[in-house]
């Protein structure tokens, strides 16, 4: 049996502290997990957990792609930007690619379609959140992340800086690389691989 860890467990505390209440009809049924038996109907989000557990490592970072907020706000949903341009977290069990499992296509980058993963990286984890244990060379850029007073692994678009999640690495899944990039469904979206030579469906916007 694998107990949950404690990074499991603080990234747990950290999505509940980052989201936003669910109102009738809308979010609470895509909780199929055991614990949707326990969520309220609605919470709201907690600053002080919030804050804590941050990660604002790579925000003085350069990307190639580069816009203000206001720009980005003007193309993301408020979900996205929360989760993408202020680095939060959905919760668990609840992101629209946590069980999804094709064999082809390509995930690409929520905010400027660049492609970060291939569907053959994916795989099983049970976390709760999506699990890739590889990315498409050089589509993610990893910064050290020491909030909490533990150093973790921040992992983000490479072309636009849009916070993806973080990678885990010697949790003894069997997996070829032996690392976990767990990373938000709202970072992310999905397509097939278009071309005859296999290139990634989508490409960055510049």
């Amino acid at each position: 049996m694998r107990f949950t860890s404690l990074p499991t467990f603080i990234r747990t505390l950290y999505a509940f502290s980052n989201t936003t209440r669910i109102f009738p009809g809308t979010s609470q049924r895509t909780l199929n997990s055991p614990l949707r038996d326990f969520l309220p109907k609605y919470y709201m989000p907690i600053p002080f957990f919030g804050s804590l557990f941050s990660s604002s490592s790579s925000r003085n970072m350069s990307y190639p792609l580069q816009k203000s907020d206001d720009e980005w706000q003007a193309v993301l949903s408020k979900e996205q930007f929360r989760v993408i341009r202020e680095k939060g977290t959905e919760a668990p069990f609840t992101g629209k690619f946590d069980k999804h499992a094709p064999s082809t296509g390509v995930y690409t980058c929520a905010a400027c379609e660049a492609p970060i993963y291939k569907a053959t990286h994916k795989f099983k984890s049970g976390c709760g959140w999506p699990a890739f244990f590889d990315a498409i060379p050089g589509a993610v850029t990893r910064h050290t992340d020491r909030t909490l007073g533990m150093s973790r692994t921040e992992i983000v678009c490479s072309n636009c800086g849009g916070h993806l999640g973080h990678v885990f690495k010697g949790e003894g899944y069997a997996t070829p690389t032996d690392e976990r990039h767990c990373v938000n469904s709202v970072s992310l979206n999905f397509g097939p691989e278009k071309d005859s030579e296999g290139t990634a469906a989508g490409s960055a916007k510049v």
